[in-house]
């Protein structure tokens, strides 16, 4: 197995890490109640994605309540 003959120096590292940050995932607006939503996500406020309502937010609600 291959071992290192040098330490590696912390700016060599650091621009060997320099991508490995995370990105923001890009926010759009709900067409149905205006709240900002990530990107191909159904709205957690109304349920609402891709032009209809996916989820019964009300009914969730009531099951949650219950438990």
């Amino acid at each position: 197995m291959a071992v290192p003959k040098r330490r590696q120096s912390n700016a060599k590292t650091g621009s060997r890490r320099a991508h490995d940050h995370l990105t923001v995932r890009p926010l759009s607006y709900c067409p149905e109640c205006r709240e900002p939503v990530p990107t191909h996500a159904v709205c957690p406020k109304c349920g609402y994605y891709m032009g209809r309502t996916v989820v019964d937010v009300e009914a969730k609600e009531k099951r949650k309540k219950k438990s």
